[in-house]
Order: structure tokens, then C-alpha cells, then sequence
């Protein structure tokens, strides 16, 4: 009794095999969630929120779904972690950490039944990591010199990643749009020069890639529509002082002409604000808030374009792209600094009318436009997009490409199996429980194309069994295929990410003994 005393009331404690148990079932139900969702023709999953709105996302990225549950058990927590650790790291790979770290807990909780140690069973699995992240480095292959060779790969990496997505119909199409994207960013991984722009209506196959900017705003009226060597100030300021709006005051006045007198000091505060922003020898000027219709005749007057009420991050970027500060005092011009472009124009995209810059100071700026059915066709889209963006600009500074389908898997389980029959003592049991976590990733693979997984890993197998074999699973035929010819590659980097962030989570949910609960804070006076 004496543990209760310690803790405050409600307090509860779990220990030993009922604290690992707690833990191994709330990470293996996490995994088992996503699991459906992984390879080429995963499901996808319906997240409705109970906020106001009852939003409704359909998606099947790992990550996002993750995000989006509200999760009591600390074990399942850890991997929720993980999966957005390696969307923040290398942006592919989400669904893939968090079932391997629950196929290595499902593993774990076998071998710690049969009593071997968690401790021996860590060991095991550290030796079997290294092993196969060893195995793996002998067999990338880096094109990085020959740039013929080098953007195949990377189309197929982009076809690879989007083939498990919403856009695996117009693969090819899209993986072209993310390579040209990725290409322009001349080896940055700075995705913010790539804008993505959703515009409901016309089919996926519409989507284009468009060089500079397009600001998703419309040209206000008597404004010039075009305009070349565009000098642009970007500001957050407010354009609205020709009313007189300080709440909650009252201003008493004995006649009308008062009262036109006020409005006239008013327009005059304007009208001086408007030019102190001409004279920073401007033809151009976007601003984060409103502008009212006094100071837009002002501007259309001295042929300036005007664009109010820029979206945030639509102004951000925008800044970014051409090379200007947001501004939002007007004093001194000279410690403003501009933006440049050589061309502003209105384009029209489906119904509405965009703005479009181009020739911007970023030279690797551009936008992708993306067109489908519905705003959720667009919101996965634009997530699978991302995805494939993000694994393109890693593959671009670390240029080592594997080949893919259940192929990575397949040679790390056969070079962990070796090690295995080599180490001695209780070890090799937990470093053969590592390579079966392994070849379990190709049979949900298998699994969730409605396929025959036994039979196809064990044809697997046997393939890897002879040398230098290419084959891995061909989810579109249904058979065993030479993953070489069929283009299928994946990152290294994003292969390497996901084992280390895996074995990492396994392992530190395998040391848990005991899990305390603390009481909820009790508000004053209850």
C-alpha cells in the first residue's frame, strides 16, 4: 500500500507485464489502423471531425491520419510521433515506419512470452539494424553524374511514390509536373518556391505547371491589367482611414460642415499615405488588407495596380519569390526593399481570374495548379503531391536510388537471416523476429491487392535466394517481377529514415516496465 500513499488520489500504476502488455497493444492497434493503407492499392480512410463543420477528409497518408486521432495510450502515441517526424524529415515512407515498428513490437511480444529478456531482445534488434542498413548501402545505385540516367530515376521514384495515391491514375503526367518542379530548385530543398494552387472543376489530368507566381486574387477595376518590369511593394497595412473608426468614441459636432470638414482631414491623412507609397517609384502594390475604394482611385490614378486583401500566405511567398520585404511603414523608402518581375498579367484558369508574375527575381519559383472534381479530390491530391515532392528534393542531394516493391525488404530479411545463424545464444531469436518484421511489409503489400502474400513471399524468397536478383512484388499483374525493368524504385534515404525511426520507436516502447497515470488537476473549489 505504501505506492498509493505516494501518489495523489486517481492516480493508477501499471507494472511489469501488464505495463508492456498496455503498451504492445495500444502501438500493434495504431499499426493495424494504417496497415490497410500501404502499397499501390491501399485503401483509403474517411477522417470526419466532431469540430463545428464536421469537416471530411478522405485520404490514405499516414501521416495525416495520425495526426488527426486523439490517442490516450503512450505507446501508441510514440509511433504516431514517428510518423510525423519522418513526414517533417523526408515526406514519404509515414505508413511504412509505423507498420514496421508494430510488426517489430509484434515480434518482440513472442519472444518476451517465450521469456527472453526485452533487453537481450533490444540487442538483437540493434545488431539485425545495422546489418541491414549495411546490406542495403552495397546496393544502391547512384546516377547522380549522368543527368540522362539521373531524371529516369527520379520519374520513377515519383511514379513509385504517387503509384500508392489518390493521383496513381495520371502518374506519369504528375510525376513529370514534381520532377520539372524539383529540377528548377537547382538542388534546394526548399519547397516553399513551389506553390500549389487548388481550383475545383476539369479532371486531375488538367493540373500544369506554370513558371513564377500566381496569386490567386482578381485586378481591381480601372486598373491597368498588364504590366511589364513590375517594381512591387509588398505590404500589411491598413488602406482604410478614410472612415472615421475609433470604436466606441463619439465626436460631436454643432453642423454638417463639421462633419464634411472630418471626412476631408480623413481623405487628406489617405491621400498623403497613398503618396509617401507612389514615391517608393512603384507600379505595383499588393497589400495584405484591405484597400477602400478612395485609395484604389488614388492608385488606378497614377497607373499603379493594387492588390488587396492577399492571403497570407500568398504575401509570404510572394515576398519570397520576388525578392521583396513586407513592408508597413512608409517613411524612408530607402530601406524598403522591393520586389522585381518582369511581367504581371491576368490569366483566367477554369472560371476565375488569377494573377499571374512571372520573370520573378527566384528564378526556381513556380506554380503548380491543380484541377479535379471536388475539394477533397484536390486536398488528397495536393497531399500525395506534396509527398512526392518532398522524397524528390532529398533524392536530388542524396542521390542514391533502390529499387522497390517489397525488394529493400526482401534483401535486408535474407542478410538478417544470415546473421542470425552465425550469432550465438538468445540473440538470434530476436535477430530471426527482425527479419520476419521485414518480410511482413511485402506481405501487406501483397495482402491489400487481394493477392495470395504466402504464396508470393515464398516465390519471393526463393527468387532472393539466388544472386543479384532484382524481383519484388508486381502489384499490377499479381506475380513476382524484376522491379529493374518495371521502373519501380524508392529513395535510399527515405528506406534508411524509415528502419532507423522503426527500430528507435520498437525499442524504446520495449524498455517500458511500468506506465503511471497521473490525476487530473482538479479546478479550485471542486
Amino acid at each position: 500500500m505504501a505506492i498509493d500513499r505516494i501518489l495523489k488520489d486517481e492516480a493508477t500504476e501499471e507494472k511489469g507485464e501488464r505495463a508492456r502488455m498496455a503498451s504492445f497493444v495500444g502501438a500493434m492497434a495504431i499499426a493495424d489502423l494504417v496497415k490497410t493503407t500501404l502499397g499501390p492499392k491501399g485503401m483509403d480512410k474517411i477522417l470526419q471531425s466532431t469540430g463545428r463543420g464536421h469537416s471530411v477528409t478522405v485520404t490514405n497518408d499516414g501521416a495525416t491520419i495520425l495526426k488527426s486521432l486523439h490517442i490516450d495510450n503512450p505507446a501508441a502515441k510514440v509511433l504516431v510521433d514517428i510518423s510525423k517526424v519522418q513526414d517533417d524529415e523526408v515526406g514519404d515512407g509515414t505508413t511504412s515506419v509505423v507498420v514496421l515498428a508494430g510488426e517489430l513490437l509484434r515480434e518482440a511480444e513472442k519472444l518476451v512470452n517465450s521469456k527472453i529478456h526485452p533487453m537481450t531482445i533490444i540487442s538483437g534488434y540493434r545488431m539485425a539494424a545495422e546489418c541491414a542498413c549495411n546490406v542495403l548501402l552495397q546496393k544502391v545505385v547512384d546516377n547522380k553524374q549522368d543527368a540522362e540516367k539521373f531524371r529516369s530515376d527520379l520519374m520513377n521514384i515519383a511514379m513509385t511514390t504517387l503509384s500508392s495515391k489518390i493521383l496513381s491514375q495520371d502518374k506519369e503526367h504528375f510525376a513529370k509536373l514534381s520532377v520539372d518542379a524539383v529540377m528548377r530548385l537547382k538542388g534546394s530543398t526548399n519547397l516553399e518556391a513551389i506553390q500549389i494552387i487548388k481550383k475545383p472543376g476539369g479532371s486531375l489530368k488538367d493540373s500544369f505547371l506554370d513558371e513564377g507566381f500566381i496569386l490567386d486574387k482578381k485586378i481591381g477595376v480601372g486598373q491597368p491589367k498588364r504590366i511589364e518590369n513590375a517594381k512591387i511593394l509588398v505590404s500589411n497595412t491598413a488602406m482604410d482611414t478614410d472612415k472615421v473608426k475609433i470604436y466606441g468614441a463619439r465626436v460631436r459636432v454643432d453642423s454638417m460642415a463639421k462633419v464634411a470638414e472630418l471626412e476631408a482631414a480623413e481623405k487628406d491623412k489617405m491621400r498623403e499615405k497613398v503618396q509617401k507609397i507612389i514615391s517608393h517609384g512603384i507600379n505595383c502594390f499588393v497589400n495584405r488588407q484591405l484597400i477602400y475604394n478612395f485609395p484604389e482611385e488614388l492608385f488606378a490614378d497614377a497607373g499603379i495596380l493594387a492588390i488587396e486583401h492577399a492571403d497570407f500566405d500568398g504575401i509570404e511567398h510572394l515576398a519570397l519569390v520576388t525578392g521583396g520585404e513586407i513592408a508597413s511603414t512608409f517613411d524612408n523608402p530607402e530601406s524598403v526593399k522591393l520586389g522585381h518581375c518582369k511581367l504581371i498579367e491576368e490569366i483566367m484558369i477554369g472560371e476565375d481570374k488569377l494573377i499571374h508574375f512571372s520573370g520573378v527575381e527566384m528564378g526556381q519559383a513556380c506554380t503548380i495548379v491543380l484541377r479535379g472534381a471536388s475539394p477533397h479530390v484536390l486536398d488528397e491530391a495536393e497531399r500525395s503531391l506534396h509527398d512526392a515532392l518532398c522524397v524528390l528534393s532529398q533524392t536530388v542531394n542524396d542521390s542514391r536510388v533502390l529499387l522497390g516493391g517489397g525488394w529493400p525488404e526482401m534483401v535486408m530479411a535474407k542478410a538478417v537471416d544470415e546473421l542470425a545463424k552465425k550469432t550465438p545464444g538468445k540473440r538470434s531469436h530476436a535477430i530471426e523476429a527482425f527479419s520476419r518484421a521485414l518480410s511482413a511489409i511485402p506481405t501487406i503489400i501483397a495482402d491489400n491487392a487481394g493477392l495470395d502474400s504466402a504464396e508470393l513471399v515464398a516465390q519471393l524468397r526463393a527468387e532472393h535466394h539466388k544472386e543479384e536478383s532484382n524481383a519484388g512484388i508486381d502489384v499490377i499483374t499479381g506475380h513476382v517481377g524484376d522491379m529493374a525493368e518495371l521502373g519501380i524504385s524508392e529513395a535510399f534515404k527515405v528506406k534508411q529514415a524509415v528502419l532507423l525511426s522503426a527500430i528507435e520507436a520498437a525499442e524504446m516502447i520495449l524498455r517500458v516496465d511500468e506506465i503511471i497515470t497521473c490525476a487530473p488537476r482538479r479546478r479550485e473549489g471542486m
